[in-house]
C-alpha cells in the first residue's frame, strides 16, 4: 500500500442510539410513521371487538324483539360514538391496507409519493368516516 492509503485519518462515527420515551416529544415522525402506527392500532380494535360485535349479531337476529332491544341500544349517543370508533377502525384499517399492497409491490416507495400516499390514507379514512357518522347520526 502507498503511504497516503494509510495517512488517512479515519472519520468519526456518529453514535447512534434508540430512543427513549423522553425523546418521543422530539421525535419528528412523517406521515407514513402515523399511518402505519395507526393500522396496527385499528387492526388490534377490530380484532378485540369483532367476538363482542358477532355475538350482538347472532342475537339480534334470533327474534324481532332481540332486534328491537339491539336496535335501542345503538340509538343511544355513547353506543353510536363507539360505532363510530369501530368505523373509523375499519375505514382506516382498508384505506392503509391497499397503501401497504401497493408498496409491497414496489409502488409508489419513493419519497415525495409515499409521503402523499399517507396522507392521502390519513384524509379518504377520515372523509368516508364522516359520512358514515353522518349517516349513522341520521343527517341523511
Amino acid at each position: 500500500m502507498s503511504e497516503a492509503v494509510k495517512e488517512v485519518p479515519k472519520k468519526e462515527r456518529p453514535e447512534i442510539r434508540n430512543i427513549h420515551v423522553t425523546d418521543l416529544m422530539n421525535y419528528n415522525m412523517t406521515p407514513g410513521a402515523y399511518v402505519s402506527i395507526l393500522h396496527r392500532i385499528s387492526g388490534a380494535a377490530i380484532f378485540l371487538m369483532l367476538p363482542f360485535l358477532l355475538y350482538l349479531f347472532q342475537n339480534s337476529v334470533q327474534s324481532e324483539i332481540s332486534f328491537a332491544y339491539f336496535q335501542g341500544i345503538l340509538s343511544h349517543p355513547l353506543s353510536k360514538l363507539v360505532l363510530l370508533g369501530l368505523i373509523w377502525a375499519y375505514m382506516h384499517h382498508f384505506c392503509a391496507g391497499f397503501r401497504h399492497l401497493f408498496m409491497d409491490m414496489h409502488m409508489g416507495i419513493e419519497k415525495d409519493s409515499s409521503r402523499h400516499s399517507a396522507v392521502s390514507v390519513l384524509v379518504v379514512s377520515l372523509i368516508l368516516t364522516a359520512l358514515a357518522g353522518l349517516k349513522l347520526f341520521g343527517v341523511f
